[in-house]
């Protein structure tokens, strides 16, 4: 009785965190109305000013944090060296941080 308890919220648990997963974007690579597509320097900027935009982006309905007309890899990839410029994090790290962690 009680492993099929188990299971089955195993299973449903299963369940609810594969519904979080994000699908498919059917706007990815599809032109703008204006035609032009995102890509790496797109990207950049977008990560760079995303904190930003996702503040506006709570309150004003027609502002988006993500260009979905996207060239796909490379928008991804300026959008995360952007971000992670911005927070002094990630890839290139802090000098701060790192002084501190060193007790200078």
């Amino acid at each position: 009785m009680k492993r099929s308890i188990c299971l089955a919220l195993v299973l449903m648990l299963a369940m609810v965190l594969s519904s979080c997963l994000p699908g498919r974007n059917t706007a990815e690579k599809m032109p703008n109305p204006d035609g032009k597509i995102a890509g790496l320097w797109k990207g950049l900027w977008h990560g760079l000013i995303s904190p930003i935009t996702f503040i506006i982006s709570l309150f004003t309905p027609n502002v988006r944090f993500y260009e979905v007309h996207n060239n796909g890899s490379w928008y991804n990839f300026g959008f995360v060296l952007g971000a992670g410029l911005f927070l002094q994090g990630g890839i290139l790290g802090s000098r701060k941080a790192r002084r501190k962690a060193r007790g200078l």
